[in-house]
This record gives structure tokens, C-alpha cells and sequence, in this order.
């Protein structure tokens, strides 16, 4: 061996990078579109049910100009648990979405019925957004 050999350690990937086709750098180097956590533009995704259920709590919650707390102690859950739903970070249970639904002065079947209109309308400015799309009904079984 010689004597000249650098004293650093040769780093050799078990995996390729992946390059995303028409770029030069790999996906790992490019830089983030949006924070990591954040969900990407709203307009461009499909809605995901829990945060359509939350817009539908939080809205009906605002309406009636009462508190997170409040509702949260009528429907016997915890006030932080319930903002995760409403924000679309908790996929709550049916009991609970139930029970949020009843302190609101709402069935279950109302709720889960405004947030399909919601997924409707979404999928309606899709539809738009896509010319000859081949889907124009949608079935939802909740």
C-alpha cells in the first residue's frame, strides 16, 4: 500500500439515484415545490375524503359561530383531536364523525352527504379542467 493514499472513505450508493426524465439532476437534489407535509396545490390533486368531511366540519362549526371547544366538549371528544379532523390530518372513525355531527346539529348522513356535494363540485372543475374526460357520474358508498 502506499503512503499517499488519501485518508478518506470511498462512498459507493447501494441504489442509483432516480433522474427524473428531461433533467439533469436527480430528484433527491431538486429543490421542493412545497414544504414537506404541506399537500400539493389543491386544484391539481384529488381531494382526499378526511379533508373534505373537515372542511365540511369546520365550515358548519364557523357558521354557527361556536368554538372549537365547544363543539368539541358537546360531542365528547378532544378539542385537538377534532381540529386534526377538521384540518384533514386524522382519518377520524364513523362514531367519531358521528359524534361531531350531532353536536353540530347534524346526522351522520348530513355530513357525509355535504362533503360528497363538495367532491362533486370538485370533480366538476376537474371535468372542466380535462376536456373528454371519460367520466361524467360519480357513485359514492360511505
Amino acid at each position: 500500500m502506499s503512503n499517499e493514499a488519501p485518508n478518506q472513505a470511498r462512498v459507493i450508493p447501494l441504489r442509483p439515484q432516480s433522474v427524473r426524465p428531461g433533467t439533469a439532476r436527480p430528484v433527491s437534489e431538486r429543490p421542493a415545490t412545497t414544504p414537506p407535509g404541506k399537500p400539493a396545490d389543491r386544484q391539481t390533486r384529488e381531494p382526499l375524503w378526511r379533508d373534505l368531511v373537515g372542511d365540511v366540519l369546520r365550515r358548519e362549526r364557523l357558521a354557527q359561530e361556536r368554538t372549537l371547544k365547544d363543539v368539541a366538549d358537546a360531542a365528547r371528544i378532544s378539542m385537538p383531536y377534532l381540529s386534526e379532523v377538521e384540518r384533514g390530518r386524522k382519518e377520524a372513525s364513523s362514531e367519531v364523525l358521528a359524534a361531531a355531527a350531532n353536536a353540530l346539529g347534524l346526522g351522520l348522513g348530513d355530513l357525509l352527504s355535504l362533503a360528497q356535494g363538495e367532491l362533486t363540485r370538485h370533480s366538476a372543475r376537474s371535468r372542466r379542467a380535462v376536456p373528454g374526460s371519460p367520466y361524467n357520474g360519480m357513485c359514492l358508498a360511505a
